[in-house]
């Protein structure tokens, strides 16, 4: 039930400031128990998309009030929206937050934390034409960054990252691989390491700009491929 009303609010089944249907309506509707509804309209309203209140009943927020960063509502989404409205919806907060989390590791990054991003790099490089090897090791390096950051808040990102580039960076390296981008953008990457090996944050800054800009256009190629059109081979 909880699932169901998530994604049918996303979609615009149950326009945002409006009221639900009066509970009787949503228990013969959807054939639950009132135990079930209210458990459902419970899990909503700690998530920011739902609001009771006495003789008046339940409503829906304004989106503005959602909790994004929950997996659930990011799984609704991901399910419900097309995956370019998704890819450029998180690109202006992955410009916002990645680069000056880059510039703060280059900063405060111990050598441990170091370690982990030559590793997941050096994945990065080994995996050859294992996709989902190279998926995973490329989602490591990003969040190994964030880690690296020690701000808890920044680390409080790692489940938006992970869950919508889980989705977006197959496309992405599909794009890559369709212009025969992937040395390039590779050694984008080891930019972005080299920078925050050397602890020089306005280099990492402006070399992961660099590089979550490209990854927006190499998820618009692989979308653009999948659409059975040709993609674009400008860098």
């Amino acid at each position: 039930m909880l699932h169901q009303l998530g994604r049918e609010i996303v979609v615009g089944d149950y326009p945002a400031d409006e009221r639900m249907p009066d509970e009787a309506s949503m228990l013969a509707r959807y054939d639950i128990s009132r135990t079930a509804l209210r458990e459902a309209y419970a899990q909503l309203s700690a998530k920011g998309m739902v609001v009771a209140k006495p003789k008046v009943g339940t409503s829906v927020t304004s989106p503005i009030f959602w909790n994004m960063l929950d997996p659930e509502v990011l799984l609704w989404h991901l399910d419900s929206k097309p995956l370019d409205e998704i890819a450029m919806s998180l690109h202006p907060l992955r410009r916002m937050i990645e680069p000056g989390a880059a510039a703060l590791a280059a900063q405060m990054r111990s050598d441990t934390e170091l370690s982990r991003i030559e590793t997941a790099y050096a994945q990065m490089k080994e995996a050859g034409r294992d996709r989902d090897g190279l998926i995973a090791a490329d989602l490591r390096f990003h969040l190994e960054i964030l880690a690296a950051t020690h701000n808890p808040f920044i680390g409080a990102f790692n489940t938006l990252l992970t869950t919508v580039m889980q989705r977006t960076l197959a496309l992405g390296w599909s794009g890559v691989e369709a212009v025969s981008l992937k040395p390039a953008r590779l050694l984008q990457h080891q930019d972005v390491l080299e920078a925050i090996r050397w602890r020089n944050p306005d280099m990492a800054r402006m070399r992961m700009e660099i590089l979550v800009d490209d990854s927006l256009k190499d998820i618009m190629n692989g979308l653009a491929i999948e659409g059975g059109q040709t993609p674009s081979a400008g860098i």
